[in-house]
């Protein structure tokens, strides 16, 4: 019953949140983009491995919520703007997968090549916004956003697994 109850909220996630999302003002969406961005990336930003994104334009697409955020580095920061004239290169998934990949239960790469994660534009500064994500660091991130991904990206993970594939797991553990 509640794998269920799991699988349906994770199947449904992204229209669920859709609505409550976009009444927030653009403003409170940047900024709580913004400070997550730094909290993950302190060590990174810290260290100016964001120095390659200098001068171009990140899109990043959560599709099924019909969101899209442009971030960039100037003088030492990041910045999230609402729109640009162009994105230099653009990154879209959807809400479970980009939670899974933010939570390390799925590689990118992976994503990418059964066309659930999306990258267009300059390749190379794709690769490197790749690289970067995936040296992240999650246990040097504040305990509290830690944990909190980890459980979300479990429960997500969890809930799209297939029924058949709950009832294999519990009638392992069961015999």
């Amino acid at each position: 019953m509640i794998n269920k109850i799991r699988t349906q909220l994770v199947q449904n996630a992204a229209s669920i949140l859709r609505s409550p999302v976009h009444l927030l003002p653009q403003s409170v969406q940047k900024k709580a983009l913004l400070e997550g961005l730094k909290m993950a990336f302190k060590e990174a930003l810290e260290d100016g491995d964001f120095e390659f994104l200098e001068g171009k334009w990140l899109k990043v697409s959560v599709v099924d919520m019909r969101l899209d955020w442009y971030i960039s580095y100037e003088d030492e920061k990041l910045i999230v703007a609402d729109q640009v004239q162009q994105e230099d290169v653009a990154f879209s998934g959807n809400l479970n997968d980009l939670v899974l990949i933010a939570g390390r239960k799925e590689d990118p790469d992976t994503l990418f090549f059964q066309r659930r994660l999306s990258i267009e534009g300059d390749t190379e500064l794709g690769l490197e916004v790749k690289n970067l994500m995936d040296s992240v660091d999650l246990e040097a991130m504040p305990k509290p956003l830690q944990t909190l991904l980890n459980q979300l990206a479990d429960f997500v993970y969890k809930g799209l697994q297939s029924p058949s594939t709950q009832s294999e797991v519990v009638n392992a553990y069961s015999n």
